[in-house]
């Protein structure tokens, strides 16, 4: 039985791990959680699996559920309390399943701690991906994508040499405003933005969706995970998400994965790799699809991929600039303070300012994220 612990167990991602465990629960055991805010969700998550350790936002949220949860469940709180989730428990692996830049730390300490890593928070990759990859090559620790193209991706080179790869290819379903012009756009809505047509993610993947932002992040973690560089990384429209991504090889033959989108298969394959087992996912019938569409991507409709790529190749803190000044711009569209189109301005302003420092370590990688929230804060 694999013992697992699942930053951010009561997001999008986490509550579809735990529906991969609800399906096989011979295999594995819930050792810890960590959440955010969300409290009746962790206080019935901890009831359920019983972990010996949870960790929720504040001081005062720990304080609110320690009455509700098991007697055996310790709690905790804060960043020291994601670090004691992702390092501190006999866990063999830990799914980043946080939003944002918060990830970094606590998938560092569980690197540490010899942790395998289901890695879907993206940004931790995108931030410090040098020091990363480097911690956990060091550490001989396995990092395995949840992200539903990444798991593509890692599929089609099971078995294969690296050297012959070409290239990968990204899908991209294209998001909730696939369709409108760039005029269109000026009049969205959040609520509009939230409507994905493919995916069952959170708020701020989704928005991310929507701009393209997503598909850029992909882009620079595929760098790190599979050690390409940017010209031979591309992106492809295509509105169903049926094949999920594709490696081009030296010979010119492409394997693809293809599947109905449900995030839980790849989340599952981290899981059990390299074992495959049966999958709370629908299968998939060509014959009932009909016909799958393809679209090159259009750089100036979707500006924030096109900053991502220029971000990717300049390197060092040009990402985490991005990456800081996305976080802000989503959140205060989730709030309603600026419009839809108004997201990637702040992006381009933020990046205009940037100064980029090259090789950066974690003092400088968290500095620069601060200036670039504050600045993105004020646009």
């Amino acid at each position: 039985m694999k013992k697992i612990a699942i930053l951010g167990s009561t997001g999008s991602i986490g509550t579809q791990t735990l529906s991969v465990v609800d399906m096989h629960p011979e295999r594995f055991k819930v050792e810890a959680l960590a959440a955010g805010n969300n409290v009746d969700l962790i206080i019935e998550q901890a009831n359920r699996y019983q972990p010996k350790k949870i960790s929720v936002g504040t001081k005062d949220l720990a304080d609110k559920i320690a009455a509700h949860v098991p007697s055996g469940t310790k709690v905790y709180y804060g960043s020291e309390g994601l670090i004691e989730i992702a390092a501190g428990t006999e866990a063999e692996t830990v799914v980043t399943a946080v939003v944002g830049s918060v990830g970094l730390e606590s998938t560092l300490a569980a690197i540490e701690s010899g942790k395998q890593i289901g890695l879907a928070n993206k940004e931790t990759l995108v931030t410090a991906g040098h020091i990363v990859t480097a911690r956990a090559e060091a550490k001989g620790v396995s990092i395995l994508p949840v992200d539903s193209e990444h798991s593509a991706i890692f599929q089609c080179l099971n078995g294969e040499n690296r050297s012959s790869v070409a290239g990968i290819t990204l899908t991209a379903s294209g998001g909730s405003f696939r369709h409108l012009t760039r005029e269109q756009l000026k009049q969205v809505t959040v609520e509009d933005a939230l409507k994905h047509p493919n995916w069952s993610m959170g708020s701020k993947i989704t928005i991310d969706s929507a701009t393209m932002v997503n598909k850029g992040l992909e882009v620079i973690e595929a760098h790190w995970l599979f050690g390409l560089d940017y010209e031979r990384i591309t992106v492809l429209l295509h509105p169903e998400s049926i094949i999920h991504s594709y490696v081009e090889y030296e010979d010119t033959s492409i394997i693809a994965q293809l599947g109905t989108p449900d995030m839980r298969v790849a989340i599952q394959y981290a899981l059990t790799y390299p074992e495959r087992v049966s999958s709370p996912a629908n299968r998939l019938s060509l014959a009932q699809v009909g016909k799958l569409h393809f679209k090159e991507m259009d750089m100036e409709r979707f500006p924030c991929l096109r900053m991502a790529y220029e971000c990717g190749r300049m390197g060092g803190t040009a990402t985490t600039a991005f990456n800081a000044a996305n976080e802000i711009a989503v959140a205060r569209f989730l709030q309603k303070e600026i419009s839809f189109l108004k997201i990637e301005e702040i992006i381009a302003s933020v990046l205009d300012s940037h100064q980029n420092v090259d090789n950066p370590d974690l003092e400088q990688i968290a500095a620069c994220d601060q200036n670039s929230r504050r600045l993105a804060s004020l646009l």
